[in-house]
């Protein structure tokens, strides 16, 4: 609670580091911020290509199938391999100045799920165009479900950001974790592709449950089960306590390290 409470009272450095980021994201580049609807569209475009043509997965509309599940992921692993350097990334106000450490993962987080926001707007025009039925209901569990991944990710973020000052090789090693991470979670494919023995480990994957939440909306027009969104949710707040405890720790050494 005291943590919570000092960052309600540095919310406008928050915010403000929110605004920079989102600012300074594209800044220089001749689209700017089109590359936040185009990346996921380009990304979309090309494993349509490989798992619709070459690959054949034999799912009806897969294009929306993978959407759906595709843009949350990048949230996510954003949030997994960059946020390795949101602490190196702000190192000269760790050194010279006090606020709450936890600010800089806290604003890194928003800005990535503000980005998937944005995305979303995309999600919803695919979603329209390819004539699926969302019963309201079904989306009235929408925000839950993003709810439980920003958890989780900021729970990453917390621990990534602070382990990787002292462990600085993390970061290469995240990339090839977030790699296997998306194949062992159900983007490509169906969760009943996945042989019965291995269903539970696979379901110990906070991301499993989240990816099959929003294609329950988005992709069968349906309400999620319950017991879905409570164990993504329970998932992601073991996590971001694990971080946030790691993160609280770690960070009295944060300047020597630097």
């Amino acid at each position: 609670m005291r943590v919570v409470k000092e960052l309600w009272e540095y919310r406008e450095m928050i915010v403000s580091l929110v605004k920079r980021d989102l600012k300074s994201r594209y800044k220089g580049s001749v689209l700017g911020f089109l590359w936040m609807f185009l990346n996921p569209l380009l990304q979309l475009a090309v494993y349509t290509v490989v798992f619709s043509t070459i690959m054949k997965m034999g799912i009806e509309k897969f294009y929306l199938f993978l959407f759906v599940a595709l843009v949350p992921w990048l949230f996510f692993s954003t949030c997994l391999s960059a946020g390795t350097t949101v602490i190196f990334s702000q190192q000269d106000m760790v050194k010279k100045i006090y606020f709450p450490r936890e600010a800089l993962p806290l604003a890194f987080t928003i800005s990535q799920f503000v980005n998937m926001l944005l995305s979303f707007v995309v999600i919803f025009i695919v979603v329209i165009c390819s004539g699926v039925h969302i019963r309201p209901n079904a989306l009235c569990y929408l925000p839950f479900v993003m709810l439980a991944e920003f958890i989780l990710a900021l729970g990453i973020t917390f621990l990534v950001s602070a382990c990787n000052v002292y462990f600085r090789d993390l970061e290469y090693i995240l990339g090839i974790i977030s790699m296997a991470w998306m194949y062992l979670t159900p983007i490509l494919y169906p969760m009943d592709m996945v042989p019965q023995q291995y269903a539970d480990i696979f379901y110990m994957n906070p991301m499993t449950s989240i990816t099959i939440a929003y294609r329950d909306i988005l992709y069968y027009g349906r309400a999620p089960q319950m017991n879905t969104l409570l164990q993504a949710l329970l998932l992601g707040m073991a996590i971001l306590v694990v971080g946030q405890m790691t993160f609280g720790k770690l960070q009295k050494k944060f300047a020597e390290e630097l």
